[in-house]
């Protein structure tokens, strides 16, 4: 009798997948109006900080946030990171200096630190290791839904509302994230109760060695993350698009359907192969974004952008988990989401130093993540050469 397959969604699949699109949309919906609110504070020249102090807390609290995942459980650590987003979307209209700005962003980004790395855990735990590519692909459809109706719903309250709405209203998806994470089973065995030890790491803690290749890879895509959330904003300004999250719309659209198709495609064909098809994807999806003088051509930039980073996102996931033993998972998705973090903090800060506000420049950005990304395709050359016959499934 033929095995019927593991039936992976099913309703705690469903509520964390919606969970998730709140989540998503409620962080990422502030980021295309940020520029112009901080320009308007009187902070212009500090565009390159609104990304890059959020990736910093993001990446610190990794360890902690893999540390925990792994012993309070998955779902306490998920209610932490929508929790900071809740209190921040309620700071933002109250702290309105510079200073007060900034250092919401780098509470903020404490967020993003904890909530995904047990997202990732909990998938991991729920579905049978040879789907983990398609359930992390579904999941990242979602996840990746919110990043596209966030900047969209964003875009549209601040051409009618006041920004403050936009803040108040990014606070209450993420309330309704926690609440459905509430209702959700707990699936690490033998969960302790939060003890302040616990939040003591060594190096050991920090960072899982065999998750390191999949870590280094994602950093160089990330870089590109970093430029685009930076100048994409300006950009779309000066090509007479009024909403600005048009392009991040468009971009997570097309990822989407490549999320599904990747995410089974990594499954049978081997997560190396699938991320090389993606990183060359983007490196052509980057050049076409330097260049484009157009809002038509900047669509499709976006568009391009979107289809590679469907194709990578499920396939990076699932070698980072398949690298890593059960019992490390937490600490395996930290240290892949702690390159990430470094990956758009570095392209951000580069972007928004050498941008400074001269579009003339935009395009040398592109080009520079461009080339971090043909390093990452040597890289994964020559780390399949050396691993053949090693992990057949990450090929």
């Amino acid at each position: 009798m033929k095995k019927s397959p593991h039936p992976i969604y099913n309703l705690q699949f469903g509520l964390l997948c919606l969970s998730s699109l709140l989540f998503s949309a409620s962080f990422n919906m502030l980021i295309p109006e940020l520029p112009a609110y901080l320009s308007s504070l009187g902070g212009g020249e500090y565009k390159g900080l609104i990304i890059a102090l959020f990736t910093l807390t993001a990446g610190i609290s990794r360890p902690f946030s893999g540390r925990l995942t792994d012993t309070i459980g998955r779902v306490p650590v998920m209610a932490i990171g929508s929790i900071v987003c809740v209190v921040c979307g309620l700071l933002y209209p109250v702290l309105t200096s510079v200073a007060g700005f900034l250092f919401l962003r780098l509470i903020h980004g404490f967020s993003t630190g904890f909530k995904p790395t047990a997202t990732a855990a909990y998938v991991a735990d729920i579905a049978p290791k040879d789907r983990w590519g398609e359930a992390l692909g579904i999941h990242g459809l979602c996840f990746s839904t919110g990043m596209a109706l966030g900047p969209a719903l964003g875009g549209y309250i601040t051409l009618y509302f006041d920004i403050d709405v936009l803040f108040y209203v990014s606070s209450a998806l993420a309330l309704g994230s926690i609440l459905i994470i509430m209702n959700m089973k707990e699936t690490l065995a033998g969960s302790e109760k939060f003890r302040p030890h616990l939040l003591k790491i060594n190096r050991r803690d920090i960072i899982l060695k065999q998750s390191l290749p999949a870590a280094f890879v994602n950093l160089l895509i990330c870089i590109s993350y970093g430029a685009m959330l930076t100048l994409v904003p300006d950009k779309s300004e000066a090509l007479g698009i009024d909403n600005k999250g048009t392009f991040f719309m468009i971009l997570t659209l097309t990822s989407l359907v490549m999320r599904f198709l990747a995410g089974k495609a990594s499954d049978r064909y081997g997560r190396v192969r699938v991320l090389q098809y993606g990183l060359v994807a983007l490196t052509i999806a980057l050049v076409v974004t330097g260049n484009a003088n157009t809002p038509t051509l900047f669509m499709v930039a976006a568009g391009a952008y979107g289809i590679a980073q469907g194709i990578l996102s499920p396939a990076i996931n699932a070698w980072m988990v398949e690298l890593s033993s059960p019992e490390h998972r937490g600490k395996a998705v930290a240290t892949g989401y702690m390159a990430m973090e470094a990956g758009i903090g570095f392209g951000a800060a580069i972007a928004g130093w050498y941008y400074a506000d001269m579009l003339e420049r935009i395009p040398a950005v592109f080009y520079f993540a461009a080339f971090a990304v043909v390093i990452a395709i040597v890289y994964t050359v020559v780390w399949q050469r050396k691993n053949v016959g090693s992990t057949t499934s990450s090929y």
